[in-house]
């Protein structure tokens, strides 16, 4: 399915970078799978032309039976070849083979044809009717049209999630893409457009993927003039740079950003039921989803039973092979990454935290990028390790006086992308609703879907993703007034 090394996606051909190549590793041995094109900004640039010529002269914008069909094309290609992609997804990712039958492969394959159907059933066109503003009568309509060339600049986290949600509804709108994928994940990328070009009969230039070692290409593709709309999913942190790049041009500017989100157990819910929970949700993938609930915030009277409860849970969930199909916990992305978390885990211990699960490296893991799941307490809710995002499987464990206490510390937070809630339904549902958080998940109810917008309040991002809502992200909105 891919070459080696894996090609660029550029005009429809698929060829090397002008950079060499760069390795990409297994996380969980820490050993070189292969080899990825390494593009340079020249190539960069010859992505960018063909995305606009592509837009400007090809039929995809206007041709909406093209769109659905190429777009089902590429859903049942990637069905396909579903076997090689987990095998692949597991090996690159370090993604543990249970999530890759939900939201590490299987479900984002199916949205697009999600977003086909909703492209084929969508209102185009609005008639306002007729009316005589300053006496001239006029016949009024509102016509929506593709934004243009669209940069998407995209994680190593949850990568065919985020690269499918991207390019699903940015093509089914009409609209033309670079993709840009972090360099720690170019296979799951460059399968894409490998697929692409041998499979669909998606025009040259349409869709034009972009591997590099350099994170320079991604602000490249945020400044050009020629790119319309940047798609940007990643820390808060780098999205101000997207954004700061984005001005000069007044580009329309789509960000997913950073979490720490807030788990509320109330005084009336089942305490080891929803720590339980708890535990096993945010450790998942070893912690590294923007929107997982690492801050658990339980009644003060239960503190000591909660620690006992959700230590013993990660203890027994562990840090094992993403190949195994009983894995929940595997490895961390990098040892970039693994340093990174280990610097919160010194940090917590510097605030005055205890560790009463892990803490450290799991024993017999001495290759690859491994932090065991580990539970932080007796800290402050302003602590920094309660209030930064680490993306590892390090949760802290929070006191709270009540609902109003619990809402109170959940929403001090710069972040608001997600949320969860246990307890009694009638109260669980009304501290819910009190939450400033994107998607809130109310007695363990699962919000992920094609069809539920994802994004959050105040520094997680700006706009959403999936969901009609997503799809209209990439769409403009004119007005069409005709005389009488």
């Amino acid at each position: 399915m891919l070459d080696s090394p894996s090609p660029l996606l550029i005009d429809g051909r698929l060829a090397a970078g002008s950079g060499g190549t760069f390795a990409t590793l297994n996380p969980a041995t820490g050993e070189v799978l292969g080899e990825a094109a390494d593009a340079t900004a020249a190539d960069m640039d010859a992505a960018i032309a063909a995305a606009r010529r592509a837009f400007d002269e090809s039929p995809w914008p206007t041709d909406l039976a093209l769109r659905v069909r190429c777009l089902r094309q590429l859903r049942d290609a990637l069905q396909r070849h579903a076997d090689e992609l987990r095998e692949l997804t597991i090996a690159e990712v370090g993604a543990p083979r249970f999530l890759t039958y939900g939201a590490q492969l299987d479900a984002p394959v199916n949205d697009i044809g999600w977003f086909a159907d909703l492209a084929e059933s969508y209102a185009w066109t609005t008639d306002l009717g007729r009316a005589e503003p300053m006496g001239m009568a006029s016949d009024r309509t509102v016509v929506r049209e593709p934004v243009g060339v669209v940069g998407a600049i995209t994680p190593w986290n949850f990568p065919h999630q985020i690269n499918l949600a991207k390019l699903g509804p940015a093509l089914a709108a009409g609209n033309t893409v670079v993709l840009k994928p972090a360099p720690d994940t170019p296979w799951c990328a460059a399968v894409l457009g490998a697929v692409i070009a041998r499979e669909t009969d998606i025009p040259a230039g349409v869709v034009n993927i972009v591997t590099s070692s350099d994170h320079a290409l991604g602000a490249q593709l945020a400044e050009d003039p020629r790119v319309d709309l940047v798609s940007f999913t990643g820390s808060t942190e780098t999205g101000r740079k997207v954004m700061r790049a984005a001005v000069p041009g007044l580009k329309r500017v789509f960000l997913e950003l950073g979490g720490k989100s807030a788990f509320i157990v109330l005084d009336d819910a089942d305490l080891k039921a929803a720590c339980s929970y708890a535990a096993f949700s945010s450790v998942a993938h070893a912690g590294q989803g923007c929107a997982l609930t690492t801050r658990i915030l339980v009644p003060r009277d239960r503190y000591d039973e909660a620690a006992r409860i959700i230590g013993k849970t990660l203890a027994r969930l562990g840090a094992g092979d993403p190949a195994d199909d009983s894995t929940i916990c595997g490895p961390v992305i990098s040892e970039r990454q693994r340093d990174r978390v280990e610097g919160y885990l010194e940090l917590a211990v510097k605030e005055g935290g205890t560790f009463a699960a892990g803490g450290g490296r799991p024993e017999g893991r001495d290759r690859g990028f491994w932090i065991e799941p580990t539970l932080v307490t007796g800290l402050d809710a302003g602590a920094r390790t309660a209030r930064e995002e680490i993306f590892g499987p390090v949760l802290v464990l929070l006191p709270h006086d009540g609902d109003d206490d619990a809402v109170r510390i959940a929403n001090d937070s710069p972040y608001g992308l997600s949320g969860a809630v246990h307890g009694g339904a009638e109260r669980a549902r009304a501290v819910a609703a009190r939450l400033r958080a994107g998607t809130v998940s109310v007695n363990s109810g699962v919000w992920y879907g094609a069809d539920v917008p994802f994004g959050g309040y105040k520094q997680s991002g700006i706009g959403r993703e999936m969901g009609v809502a997503g799809f209209e992200e990439y769409l403009e909105t004119k007005a069409i007034a005709e005389g009488i």
